[in-house]
């Protein structure tokens, strides 16, 4: 069962040809993660999801309030009996039809949908993980490239180029040949007490996780967060690299090219996270 403007549908609904979101990739999305109907990171997701739809021009309707977005979650999952389950909700926002690349309105629609998975609060996984650069095509830095649009296919193809290399994610680079992000995630480098990921300018998304871990390590005192441009270059001299999602949290990469990587710091800020999920 699907949610779609408020109201609970059996099964999938067919969009229409002219949906815009899927005409002219004129939608958002937001990747939620529920653990035993704890919505995590809400306050996060929803302000990004309001800054992103003021970004793109489209009309927020006024009863979209977090209370309203949060009962409409959980009604969701209450409607496919996950309430005791941790699931994986994506709340997708669509400008409605109407119009060429002009659109006829800027009023929107949204669909609730939610699946079932096994992974409750956030665990090391230490199982060997390749990434590679993906040099094909380029993030273009602007502040469009750092909103969760459809427009997802330079995502796509990347994740074909990893699956044909046999590696499990590439790294993205913008025009200016600086790591940007992950296919499904942004990426911090440790080097020594240096903990360093790419700055919004570069282009990279916007990532709730990302804004969650860069909190949690200010916090910690004995290291140094630096968001700045990296290069290719710097992924060799690295201790330490990792990809952030609030669906896995944080992803050690164990190796990239011949370089082989620690996993010390995921451990730790692994651990602080749940912690602070626990007490929030």
């Amino acid at each position: 069962m699907i949610n779609f403007n408020g109201k609970v549908l059996e099964g999938n609904t067919i969009l229409s040809i002219q949906n815009r979101g899927y005409a002219y990739g004129d939608g958002l999305f937001e990747t939620i993660k529920v653990v035993n109907g704890k919505i995590l990171f809400w306050e996060d997701h929803y302000f990004r999801l309001m800054a992103s739809m003021r970004i793109m021009r489209m009309e927020i309707p006024m009863n979209f309030t977090m209370e309203y977005l949060e009962d409409e979650i959980r009604k969701t999952i209450e409607a496919n009996n996950l309430s005791n389950r941790s699931t994986r909700i994506k709340l997708q926002v669509h400008r409605n039809e109407g119009g060429l690349y002009t659109p006829e309105t800027n009023n929107i629609s949204f669909i609730i949908s939610v699946k079932s998975i096994s992974q409750d609060f956030y665990s090391l996984n230490d199982d060997f993980y390749e990434v590679d650069l993906f040099k094909d095509y380029y993030v273009s830095p602007s502040l469009l490239s750092t909103l969760k649009t459809n427009n997802k296919v330079l995502n796509v193809v990347g994740s074909i180029y990893a699956k044909e290399n046999n590696l499990n994610n590439c790294l993205l680079l913008n025009t200016n040949k600086h790591v940007v992000e992950a296919l499904n995630g942004n990426v911090f480098l440790v080097k020594g007490n240096t903990i360093k990921t790419a700055p919004l300018a570069d282009g990279c998304l916007k990532g709730v996780m990302r804004t969650q871990l860069l909190n949690t390590i200010k916090a910690i005192p004995e290291y140094e967060l630096v968001e700045d441009s990296i290069s290719p270059f710097e992924i060799q001299k690295a201790d330490e690299m990792f990809i952030t999602n609030v669906i896995v949290g944080i992803q050690p990469v164990t190796k990239y090219r011949k370089k082989v990587f620690a996993n010390e710091l995921s451990k730790l800020l692994l651990q602080k996270l749940n912690v602070k999920i626990r007490l929030g």
